[in-house]
């Protein structure tokens, strides 16, 4: 079964990482989430998904399953605290690996860009960048100032995607949902995984 690791952090837009866990599982992946404490609050005010329960795992399992999209979910999650440092996904030896931060913070990208590992989050991509896997970074910010620019220019460098959440509109989008698919669908592409959120340009 194919793994996705799916880090949520700080920055607005917890629904385009509740909507990639989504998609992933109706693929049959198996998805490992991350969620910094920043990230945790997020889910629960702007999704009202609460993981801070005694199993964060489950919660959020039946937390998608509730969605109007959440139907079809064949793969499997697992839930790891961003303090655990002792997870398997904390080390390279694995087989190749796909990661998506989304929403990426700033402090996040700027923390992954500088090495630091201090957290699950930030070891984990640590180590898909020095395995040479895929991490996709999607920024949710703006205006940007330069040092944010510098770290995402240093990411880039090191062989991460930073994709920001920018949605197309080329494909005629009518809802919020569709605004959020193209997003989604663009994460999809860059860890090399098929979809049909989004009609292409033709």
């Amino acid at each position: 079964m194919p793994s996705c690791i799916v880090a949520v952090t700080g920055a607005s837009g917890a629904v385009y990482g509740i909507r990639l866990i989504e998609e992933l599982l109706k693929r049959g992946f198996e998805v490992d989430l991350v969620a910094s404490p920043s990230g945790v609050l997020l889910l629960k005010e702007e999704m009202d998904c609460n993981l801070g329960g005694k199993d964060p795992g489950k919660e959020m399992m039946t937390f998608l399953e509730g969605r109007p999209s959440g139907g079809g979910l064949k793969g499997r999650l697992r839930h790891y605290p961003a303090t655990d440092l002792m997870a398997p996904i904390a080390s390279g030896s694995p087989e190749r690996k796909r990661m998506a931060i989304c929403p990426c913070s700033m402090g996040t990208l700027a923390r992954v860009a500088s090495g630091i590992s201090g957290n699950l989050i930030e070891r984990a991509a640590d180590c898909v960048l020095k395995e040479r896997g895929l991490l996709v970074l999607v920024p949710r910010e703006t205006p940007l100032n330069a040092i944010h620019l510098e770290n995402m220019l240093r990411v880039c460098r090191a062989g991460a995607i930073v994709l920001p959440a920018m949605p197309g509109f080329y494909s005629k989008p009518r809802t919020i949902d569709d605004l959020v698919d193209f997003v989604v669908g663009k994460t999809l592409d860059a860890l090399d995984i098929e979809h049909e959120l989004f009609e292409r340009w033709k």
